[in-house]
């Protein structure tokens, strides 16, 4: 990474990466046109911690689900923390709905619904980390802060040849982003950089005829775009084994609430045999009585581990059960249960099954 090239270099690529984003911005529920006012501050807060490690396609549905019936940071504080995790179904990482819950309280109670401006400040509320405070500060405030996603570390390490493997090298990535970063409209242009990274500097097969700054790209004129950014040997993921137990009467599913700490916390779902990240499940049923038990019918992946679910079913008429966290949901209406996709997936092939 040639850093005595960078002024000049810096001043071209965020004019040419500032133009193509005017004639080319991305239109999204959340955003502002580029150069227009800035955009609700609840709107990018919420869109960013829902983006984390999450598709903008699938993003978007769940962005306005929420928006219509929650449309201020005020009335998500409102909400049951239940509703929110229901509402969130879908999404995975849960952690993210949880303290998504627990910051619109904290904006509303401690500071009056208002948004703080500051990357330094937007730093101490619940769920918001580095890259999040960067690009709240930037889209929605006009500060100026450096912002770096998945997108944008892919972009700059290509365009600077940054070969430092990750994670190590998201300091020389967050530097070089630093130096392009222009003074005025760094929210335009960390969009517009995202962007860039999200359609043309993609992964696989990056779209270099069409890329604004192919001339200042360090890697496309080696010929290995691909290359970067450099990243660690995956490491192969531990598989655990769950059982799920489906108890059904009169049209109705037995389903428990989750354990508030752990996997998938306080969201509805099949009562299991406490499987988690870190072992398998017991098998061990929840009541006693004669049980059918299919294999192996779901496969999930988790970031750091996989899961191969049994589903047990409940052959005998009589069930007893007084469990405080039971709940009986009718089944013609289980896709308002807010499952989380782990057991969605269960759900599906049970009810396949039967057919």
């Amino acid at each position: 990474m040639a850093v005595d090239s960078f002024p000049a270099k810096a001043r071209k690529i965020s004019t040419n990466i500032g133009a193509h984003y005017v004639d080319n911005a991305r239109k999204l529920p959340w955003r502002s046109p580029p150069g227009g006012d800035l955009p609700d501050p609840y709107h990018v807060w919420l869109s960013e911690i829902m983006l984390q490690q999450t598709t903008v396609g699938a993003v978007k549905s769940y962005f306005e689900k929420f928006t219509d019936r929650w449309p201020t940071v005020q009335d998500l504080a409102t909400a049951e923390e239940a509703d929110v995790l229901a509402a969130w179904a879908g999404l995975g990482y849960y952690a993210r709905a949880r303290n998504l819950h627990k910051c619109a309280v904290y904006v509303t109670e401690k500071l009056d619904g208002i948004f703080p401006q500051k990357e330094s400040e937007l730093l101490k509320l619940p769920g918001v980390g580095a890259y999040t405070a960067a690009a709240i500060a930037a889209i929605a405030f006009g500060e100026r802060a450096v912002v770096v996603d998945a997108n944008i570390e892919r972009l700059v390490a290509r365009l600077f040849v940054i070969d430092t493997p990750l994670p190590k090298g998201k300091a020389d990535i967050r530097r070089a982003m630093d130096a392009i970063t222009p003074r005025r409209g760094a929210g335009d242009f960390a969009q517009a950089c995202m962007d860039m990274g999200a359609t043309i500097c993609t992964s696989k097969n990056p779209k270099c005829d069409i890329c604004p700054v192919q001339k200042q790209c360090a890697a496309h004129a080696a010929g290995n775009m691909e290359y970067y950014p450099v990243k660690p040997p995956k490491k192969a993921k531990p598989v655990r084994r769950a059982r799920f137990f489906w108890i059904e009467q009169q049209g109705k599913i037995l389903l428990s609430t989750r354990p508030s700490k752990g996997m998938l916390a306080g969201m509805r779902g099949l009562p299991d045999d406490g499987w988690a990240a870190g072992n398998d499940g017991h098998m061990k049923p929840p009541i006693a009585g004669e049980w059918l038990v299919h294999d192996n019918i779901v496969q999930h992946s988790f970031t750091h581990f996989s899961l191969e679910v049994d589903l047990a079913v409940y052959q005998e008429q009589k069930i007893v059960t007084n469990k405080d966290d039971n709940i009986w949901w009718a089944l013609d209406d289980i896709a308002e249960a807010g499952l989380p996709t782990l057991f969605v997936k269960a759900v599906k092939w049970k009810l396949k099954e039967e057919k």
